[in-house]
């Protein structure tokens, strides 16, 4: 026998020794993974700890993988869910159950169809939750987030007590078509006419009732919306319930306001002097002899009230919110008034083990304006302040008017103010 085919011989039983050792130190090592519910996830990653060996689980859950007898953990990692490592010491068998993840609020952002991460987003969109809303007396729900929101633009349409706003979304794009943005609230779009009745249709939302604003801003919107969203979406998802102990929750808003500066004008003893040093007879004549402030005569000092109470809790698989508003707002010009009554009440039951949500969502608001002559500010700065407020005549509930000599009112001549309110 050749030396060779001696030494190819004695080599065999060696090699044949070495790969039993490798093999001996090899483990296989199977399980399932699965949720909460107890049901598998499929395509959770498992790793052994210290080494590049991974492979992923089936449709059921199920794994099973071959891993040095030095691995002493697996690390088992998934979209959703908290990594966790397991010890497979002395064992060869492990089931695990995946908690899910929880995503802090301020890392998504709400749109239309869904939450996205904010890395993720290519459209323009901007979040404000509640603890970023503006503070103060609020009575329309846009003045919440007014200079909140870059490239949005809310201006009041007035100091009339709920006279809501104009809000703009990057500017106008049109000369004859609305301007106004597509309003959704929880989903349901409103729609961008006016209210007959109300000065704003944001107006019959309670703004303590609001949980959050996202803004899409940008014409990616027009995908979810379709043409409505060309200027622009605002979507507003109020309060829901909230399961736990009962909590109840009261606020109380108090605020006055008041003109700090009039419209400067003559006094009736500057009138009646220019009057007589350069009027005619006929003139003079009809000068009076008072001294009547008109701006004063219009102007009040006002005062609202803004109450809110909710209460929240949970009753087995039943979350739920209930809460009630009341306002009462009056303008600085007098007999504006505003008195609004909101109510809401908001169940999120959870039934079949977590497989089926509902929501139930009741909310109403009664309304009552009363609009002053807003006519009454022009005439409050050039009627004439050298006549009394009221005459010595029943007619015009006793009000000083301009009349012809036949005793017929003169509509060539301002109304008297204060009237003007009162009709």
């Amino acid at each position: 026998m050749s030396c060779s085919k001696l030494l190819r011989l004695s080599f065999l039983p060696i090699m044949l020794l070495f790969s039993q050792l490798v093999f001996a130190q090899n483990r296989v090592v199977s399980g399932r993974v699965t949720d909460s519910t107890g049901n598998g996830i499929s395509g959770v990653t498992v790793t052994a700890r210290g080494t590049t060996l991974a492979t992923q689980t089936s449709t059921d859950g199920t794994f099973r993988m071959s891993v040095p007898s030095s691995v002493d953990a697996l690390t088992f990692s998934s979209v959703g869910f908290a990594s966790q490592t397991i010890s497979i010491s002395g064992n060869n068998s492990v089931n695990v159950s995946l908690r899910g993840s929880a995503t802090a609020l301020n890392e998504v952002v709400v749109i239309g169809y869904g939450t996205v991460r904010k890395k993720d987003l290519t459209g323009s969109v901007t979040s404000i939750s509640a603890k970023d809303f503006q503070k103060g007396n609020i009575t329309t729900p846009e003045q919440l987030i007014a200079g909140k929101v870059a490239g949005v633009s809310i201006i009041s349409n007035g100091g009339q007590p709920g006279s809501g706003s104009t809000i703009r979304i990057r500017g106008g794009s049109s000369l004859l078509a609305s301007n106004d943005p597509l309003i959704v609230i929880d989903g349901v779009p409103l729609d961008n006419g006016t209210i007959s009745g109300g000065n704003n249709p944001l107006s019959f939302i309670n703004p303590n009732d609001i949980e959050s604003f996202t803004v899409l801003k940008d014409a990616s919107a027009s995908a979810i919306y379709g043409t409505r969203a060309a200027n622009g979406v605002i979507i507003i998802t109020t309060k829901r319930g909230r399961g736990g102990k009962l909590r109840v929750n009261f606020s109380s808003t108090n605020s006055i306001s008041k003109i700090v500066k009039e419209v400067p004008v003559l006094t009736g003893d500057e009138v009646r002097a220019i009057v007589n040093a350069q009027g005619t007879a006929t003139q003079k004549a009809q000068v009076g002899s008072t001294n009547t402030n008109w701006q004063d005569q219009i102007y009040q000092t006002a005062f609202a009230s803004d109450n809110n109470i909710s209460i929240t809790g949970g009753i087995s698989n039943l979350p739920y919110r209930i809460s009630v508003g009341y306002l009462n707002q009056t303008g600085v010009l007098k007999t504006d008034n505003l008195h609004k009554n909101s109510a809401a009440i908001v169940l999120n039951p959870v039934l079949f083990d977590n497989h089926l949500k509902i929501d139930i969502n009741l909310k109403g608001s009664i309304e009552k304006y009363r609009f002053a002559n807003q006519g009454a500010i022009g005439d409050a700065v050039y009627f004439d302040p050298t006549q009394p407020v009221y005459s010595s005549s029943k007619r015009y509930n006793g009000y000083f008017e301009w009349l012809n000599a036949d005793g017929t009112p003169n509509t060539l001549a301002a109304r008297n103010p204060l009237e003007m309110l009162t009709d």
